[in-house]
């Protein structure tokens, strides 16, 4: 008989925790960096008329051995038109030893938190260690999860958000008032949530730059976390001539990050890409090295972040005994 353990998004809840994630979060990057993982780049399948793709986002930990495969959509009409988040996944975490499944669990939370989680890290290793303001360009799903992260990693005094909604704004801007204590506002132009800070997120599905060069100032961290896909891009090229490049998967921006138009124009060339962050993170090569550097984090998002974190929950799902189990065979 072959059972498989199944946890839906409430199980996930229960478990996974910010603090818990970043740590994951950094060890998967630790171990990209020194060459231990397999993951192919994610695979996509576009819907073009319904304005959606599909991904696929399999990943192996050699020494940790663990394995699995994250699907997820990314569909940013689904909140108007249907009623649906923009973003669904499920994971299936796989025994290495026998291929045999071991779980299947709700992959939307797990989504958002090491998403969260990844911004987290790569702050850690490339803002100034002062750094007190924080700017948010795109209110949408993945930011709570953004500056959750943040939080954990730097001493905020103030978070400036922009969106196309004013609402959508507004309302992030209360809950992090209330969760946080931090002074949040909604911003009414988007230079005014890029303007002097010291880290900026863009967490929006543009395919046009949306930050222009003159916005931003030496010393600025960028997390450049919305360009996921050929073809998307929030960050005037420019910007890109001026920093330092650290990608999360090399083959994988170039394809699909933040860098993946201006390398197609001609605009930039992948050799100046600083390095992965696993690199970083790993003590292969340095992360900031001065206070007035402009640093830019392009995220693609990794299926080791995924699968790590999701392996996490499963444990501690075993552990104290949460979910249930289906018969396969």
């Amino acid at each position: 008989m072959i059972e498989m353990k199944v946890l839906d998004y409430s199980d996930v809840r229960m478990i996974l925790k910010m603090n818990n994630a970043i740590e994951l979060v950094e060890k998967a990057f630790r171990e990209k960096g020194l060459g231990r993982v397999q993951m192919p780049a994610k695979t996509y399948l576009f819907f073009d008329k319904y304005n959606g793709d599909l991904r696929t986002m399999p990943a192996y930990f050699q020494h940790l051995d663990i394995a699995g495969v994250k699907i997820v959509n990314s569909h940013p009409d689904n909140p108007a038109k249907h009623g649906l988040p923009t973003v669904m996944a499920i994971v299936v975490l796989v025994d290495p030893k026998t291929g045999r499944p071991l779980c299947l669990m709700d992959g939307t939370l797990i989504t958002g938190v090491r998403t969260g989680a990844a911004v987290a890290v790569a702050t850690k290793y490339l803002a100034r260690k002062s750094s007190k303001t924080i700017g948010v360009v795109g209110a949408g799903s993945m930011a709570p999860y953004s500056i959750e992260g943040l939080h954990h990693v730097l001493r905020i005094d103030s978070i400036k958000i922009f969106d196309i909604s004013r609402n959508r704004a507004e309302r992030l801007a209360r809950e992090v008032e209330l969760n946080y204590g931090i002074s949040a506002s909604a911003v009414e132009r988007c230079s005014d949530a890029v303007k002097d800070v010291d880290v900026l997120v863009t967490l929006t599905p543009s395919r046009e730059p949306i930050i222009k060069d003159e916005w931003i100032f030496e010393g600025v961290h960028i997390n450049a976390m919305g360009a996921d896909a050929p073809g998307k891009e929030e960050l005037d090229p420019v910007i890109l001539k001026r920093a330092k490049i650290v990608v999360d998967d090399l083959e994988q921006a170039i394809h699909s990050g933040e860098v993946n138009v201006p390398i197609s124009r001609g605009i930039l060339h992948p050799n100046e890409i600083y390095g992965e962050l696993g690199e970083v993170v790993a003590g292969i090569k340095p992360g900031r090295v001065s206070d007035s550097e402009i640093t830019i984090f392009d995220s693609t998002g990794l299926a080791i972040q995924d699968v790590i974190t999701a392996w996490h929950v499963y444990e501690e799902a075993e552990r104290k005994g949460i979910g249930r189990k289906i018969v396969l065979h």
